[in-house]
């Protein structure tokens, strides 16, 4: 992809560290969202698919705490 630079366009998709910032971002404002909407989520434990309730929800204060859990 380039600009008509001649030179390789960057993406944001190219940066590692950064999807994975967005994505836990991404995954915390959804967490919160069904949270404050009384909406139980769907999750993968232990091979199985459990439904957690809104009020066992776990969601993170901020950004950092997300991203430092975020899989590697």
């Amino acid at each position: 992809m380039s600009k008509g630079n001649g030179k390789a366009a960057t993406s944001v998709f190219d940066d590692t560290r950064e999807v994975t910032r967005r994505f836990s971002l991404a995954v915390r404002e959804a967490l919160l969202d069904h949270k404050r909407a009384g909406n139980p989520v769907a999750i993968w434990r232990d091979g199985k698919v459990v439904i957690v309730p809104p009020e066992e929800i776990e969601v993170f204060e901020d950004e950092a705490s997300a991203a430092s859990t975020a899989p590697r």
